[in-house]
């Protein structure tokens, strides 16, 4: 989760579209390239370990215009942690 906020921070569009799963991945992801993105509070964590293949997170994420806040789920193929909805 976290470096998928740092990758939203910097633009990084490609990091966000090779970590999303390809079940729910959009064909095309724009940013805001004006958003400015502020900090990041993780409240919640389920699973999501060295041995688990599934893991839900609740943050929220905080830029200059407001706050995004959810319960995203992931899930980990061949090693990799992929945010899925």
């Amino acid at each position: 989760m976290r470096s998928r906020y740092a990758a939203f921070a910097r633009g990084d569009v490609g990091y966000l579209l090779r970590t999303w799963h390809p079940a729910t991945r959009p064909r095309r992801l724009r940013l805001d390239p004006a958003r400015e993105w502020t900090g990041l509070e993780v409240h919640d964590r389920v699973g999501g370990g060295l041995f688990d293949t599934e893991g839900v997170v609740e943050f929220t994420a905080h830029h200059r215009d407001g706050v995004q806040h959810e319960r995203s789920r992931f899930v980990r193929e061949d090693g990799i942690w992929l945010y899925r909805d």
